[in-house]
């Protein structure tokens, strides 16, 4: 038996799994962001109304674990940012703890039970409030360890030409301290940006969408661009992982026709030729975060005898 948990800013899903097909959760609860007993109590109700001695204890956070320390980098809960939080966990609750990053564990369920299911590497894409994303191969995480792979994001690439015919773009200021980041540029906000930079009005990425899906020139234009922008670097991924299948979760992917022009892009940017969709909506729509952490405490208890 595996207790499960979808750590957010403002409250916690748990759960408990006996198997991939039998994941059973519990009512959400507060996340105590400042005090680390209080943390540590909220995780224990729900262990305790398990009704037995779990095998494993497996958390899904936003945020990373460094690689070399052990340590939790997650600024929306001030009481786990900086801890080696697998540890200290295990200390407090005399059980075996296991911490995955949510885009990781996002790209194991789909991996395990959604849209990735027999595919060998699958790469899970996060576009959203922020751009993100996860890699599994062979079933299993490549941050097995923590760290930052899958984070493809992030980093100075964006495109400054983009569109038919090309419009100038700016290196848009992200969040982690970087300039020309595809966070910064295809995220949701970035999709605004975008638009707002083009045409100088400013509409939401919903009204955007709304618009292009009415052909509405100004947004056909926006999409253009965004989908020329974000297109690369995602064939880059494909050729460098060799994934055969990327799904993709967050608010964006609810926009089914941005994902297909998407996919249409990108297979025409890959290495190897695809004649089927790559690029596709994620299959585990309720809670993929705490599906995903269940997934990686059944594997991590299977591991361990």
């Amino acid at each position: 038996m595996i207790v499960c948990f979808d750590i957010g800013g403002t409250a916690i899903k748990g759960a408990v799994a006996t198997g991939p097909d039998d994941i059973s959760q519990f009512p959400r609860i507060p996340t105590p962001a400042s005090d680390f007993d209080a943390f540590v109590a909220a995780l224990r109700t729900v262990i305790d109304a398990a009704g037995g001695q779990p095998d494993c204890i497996a958390l899904s956070i936003a945020g990373i674990i460094d690689p070399d320390t052990g340590c939790a980098v997650v600024a929306n809960i001030p009481c786990i940012h900086g801890r080696p939080l697998a540890a200290d966990l295990k200390a407090a609750l005399k059980l075996p703890v296991v911490v995955a990053n949510d885009a990781d564990c996002f790209v194991l369920a789909e991996a395990g039970l959604g849209a990735g299911r027999g595919h060998r590497v699958v790469f899970g894409v996060i576009l959203g409030t922020g751009v993100g994303g996860g890699l599994v191969i062979d079933g299993r995480l490549i941050n097995s360890d923590g760290g930052f792979a899958g984070e493809w994001g992030h980093g100075p690439v964006a495109a400054t030409e983009a569109g038919n015919p090309p419009v100038h773009l700016p290196r848009f200021a992200c969040g982690c301290g970087q300039k020309g980041c595809i966070d910064a540029t295809c995220s949701a906000r970035g999709l605004e940006k975008l638009h707002s930079h083009i045409h100088g009005v400013t509409l939401t990425s919903e009204e955007i969408i709304e618009d292009w899906s009415k052909g509405d020139a100004a947004a056909v234009r926006t999409i253009d661009v965004y989908v020329d922008v974000i297109a690369s670097p995602l064939a880059l991924v494909v050729n460098v992982t060799g994934a055969t299948i990327l799904p993709v979760g967050g608010g964006l992917s609810n926009a089914r026709a941005l994902l297909a022009a998407i996919d249409d892009a990108v297979r025409g940017r890959t290495l190897r030729r695809f004649s089927r969709p790559i690029v596709v909506p994620a299959e585990c729509r309720m809670e993929p975060g705490l599906i995903g952490a269940a997934l990686l405490g059944l594997n991590a208890a299977t591991a361990a005898g």
